[in-house]
C-alpha cells in the first residue's frame, strides 16, 4: 500500500448524523463538511467493494513455483504435440503429448487435484499405447 492510499481497515470518523440535519442556523461550511463526510464514506465503501472484486479475480494458482513452471511447460508440450500430430509428425507429437501428460500428472499431485491426475493419466496411457504399437510394428 502506498503512502497516498487510505488505510481502509482503520476506523474512519464521520460527522455524526445529528449534525447532518440541515437547519437554518447551520453555516454553509458545516453543510459542506457534512456533504464531504458523506461522500468520503460512499467512496470508501465503493473502494472496499472494488478491492473485494479484485481479490476475487486474482489467480489462485501459485506463481514462480516448480509446479507453475511444469504447468506451463506441459501446456506448451501438449499444444505442440497436437500440432505435430496434425502436421504428420505423429511420433514426435505423441512423445511431446505423453511428456506433457506426465507433467500434468505431477501438477495434479502437487495441487491434490484428482481430476487433473485422472484425465492426464488416461490420455497419457492412450497415447503411449498407440506410440508403443507404432514402435513395435
Amino acid at each position: 500500500m502506498s503512502p497516498r492510499e487510505p488505510e481502509l481497515t482503520s476506523a474512519v470518523s464521520y460527522i455524526p448524523d445529528q449534525y447532518a440535519a440541515t437547519s437554518g442556523r447551520t453555516s454553509r461550511a458545516s453543510q459542506l463538511a457534512v456533504e464531504l463526510a458523506t461522500e468520503k464514506k460512499r467512496l470508501i465503501d465503493e473502494l472496499r467493494e472494488l478491492q473485494a472484486e479484485n481479490d476475487d479475480l486474482k489467480s489462485t494458482t501459485p506463481v514462480g513455483t516448480t509446479d507453475w513452471y511444469v504447468k506451463w511447460v506441459a501446456t506448451f508440450l501438449s499444444v505442440s504435440g497436437i500440432f505435430l500430430m496434425s502436421a504428420g509428425l505423429v511420433m514426435q507429437g505423441q512423445v511431446a503429448y505423453v511428456i506433457s501428460a506426465v507433467g500434468w500428472i505431477f501438477v495434479g499431485v502437487q495441487w491434490s487435484d484428482r481430476a487433473i491426475m485422472i484425465g492426464s493419466s488416461i490420455s497419457a496411457t492412450a497415447v503411449a499405447m498407440d506410440l508403443v504399437r507404432a514402435l513395435t510394428n
